[in-house]
């Protein structure tokens, strides 16, 4: 039995979603579909997700958005009238949207979850109309009527271990399952979504609580690449890697998976398969437990920018009890949250996200380190870029970091930190943004070069 999701471009359209029926329809092992909201048919559209924000924002403060709505109606009534559909589904979507925008705003944040997750919810009843106009034993299910429980955190909702075992008996309905993605509920009935990558979420959930033998991940690629495409052209598909090497490459800007999505797979050992909705044939990318590392040092390089580091010396650290917790209790003060702390015996480096720091709290966090910890030298490396070089196999590779840092010192690209990871699965630099790109493509001249087009 599997459980195949798919994404937003995949159901953006009639003609995606005839795709998806036949796609469907081709392997009877796939029982549990699910499905996101209607995603971009071209470059400037608009994703469903994003009109239902714009129109939950509008009716909290003025009470109507009536453009906005008209909007949302006509994505899903040109998708009906593509497939051939009664005017009955569109009349149904069009009742539920406006009860939920017209219903209780008194918690904003529930107000837009609500809102929010209708547009998965809502093309789940289209598309298990149009599996049913087709003549296919189909049914919508409500995650509600499901059993699908999550904690009472909008937006972040986490879901609760109870749901798994009611989840189960999905198993035993009879026909093929359409499931929205993206939102559970709460113990008191209210909606609450998952964070970005939501639908991928809910896949991984249900591919754990029925116990599937394969959750397959529809989108609109043949596969994961080794590197981001808008940085070098034509790269090197990966056929299969490990969670924790998707982990490790998720974390560092792949955007094929929120880094959290597969955690409900992994824990239950369940291999996920990444294809084209566009070419099905493919055979995609695989994600596993464990794979055999016969294609080198290297699965994948990935890189996000928007970093910044806070650089403390102070001669004998290291033999001073508290100082790495004393320095932390300062971050925690101001809020913030940090990447990673490599660090030597008298100098530590610790890496945030720069969105956190402004002018402000920069200064007051510089002085209270100084003042505080007496460091003898406090400062901060702005606009920084960190460079995840990932594989299982770099545990059994001699040489792979001095590779990695030769093909950087040819590219003249200076390292301003290194930190290789303690699974020694992945290594990491950190190097100026404008480097970035420069940076990426040699690290994926050195370790793929034999495959450059």
């Amino acid at each position: 039995m599997k459980v195949v999701k798919f994404g937003g471009s995949s159901l953006a359209s009639g003609e995606q979603v005839e795709k998806v029926f036949q796609i469907v329809l081709n392997d009877s092992e796939r029982k549990i579909v699910v499905v996101s909201a209607p995603g971009k048919r071209f470059a400037d559209d608009i994703k469903v997700t994003d009109l239902l924000i714009a129109c939950a924002e509008r009716y909290l403060e003025c009470g109507d958005a009536q453009e906005l709505v008209d909007s949302i109606i006509e994505r899903y009534s040109t998708i009906a009238n593509e497939l051939g559909l009664s005017t009955d589904i569109i009349k149904k979507i069009k009742g539920d949207l406006l009860e939920l925008l017209n219903g209780d705003k008194s918690s904003p944040e529930r107000y837009l979850d609500a809102v929010k997750a209708s547009g998965e919810d809502n093309n789940a009843k289209l598309v298990a109309a149009y599996f049913q106009h087709r003549g296919v034993e189909a049914s919508y299910v409500n995650p509600k009527e499901a059993g699908l429980l999550v904690s009472n955190e909008p937006g972040n909702a986490q879901v609760l271990p109870e749901s798994y075992d009611r989840l189960y008996s999905l198993r035993e309905r009879s026909g093929i399952v359409i499931f929205p993605g993206f939102f559970g509920y709460n113990e008191f009935g209210e909606v609450l979504t998952f964070s970005r990558s939501g639908s991928d979420i809910t896949g991984s959930i249900l591919a754990n609580a029925i116990k599937a033998d394969l959750y397959e991940n529809f989108t609109d690629v043949d596969a994961v690449y080794s590197v981001n495409p808008s940085i070098v052209q034509n790269p090197k598909e990966i056929r299969e890697l490990t969670y924790r090497e998707m982990r490790e490459l998720s974390y560092a800007g792949f955007s094929v998976f929120h880094d959290e999505a597969l955690i409900p797979a992994f824990r239950a050992g369940i291999p996920v398969n990444v294809k084209n909705t566009n070419n099905p044939s493919a055979p995609g990318t695989r994600i596993v437990n464990a794979r055999s590392l016969t294609s080198g040092p290297v699965v994948g390089i990935a890189s996000d920018g928007g970093f910044c580091s806070i650089y403390v010396s102070k001669y004998l650290m290291n033999r001073e009890i508290g100082f790495g917790r004393k320095l932390l209790q300062i971050l925690e003060d101001f809020g913030f949250s940090y990447e990673h702390i490599p660090s030597g015996i008298d100098d530590i480096s610790i890496i945030l996200s720069q969105g956190q720091m402004s002018p402000e709290n920069e200064t007051a966090i510089v002085n209270r380190i100084k003042n505080e910890l007496h460091a003898d030298e406090v400062s901060v490396v702005h606009d920084l870029a960190l460079i995840m070089v990932v594989g299982e196999g770099m545990r059994h590779n001699v040489g792979t970091t001095s590779r990695a840092a030769k093909a950087l010192a040819n590219a003249h690209v200076n390292i301003e930190m290194i930190n290789q990871g303690s699974s020694e699965v992945s290594m990491m630099f950190g190097v100026k943004e404008e480097l970035e790109k420069r940076a990426v493509q040699a690290l994926y001249h050195e370790f793929f070069a034999s495959v450059l087009v």
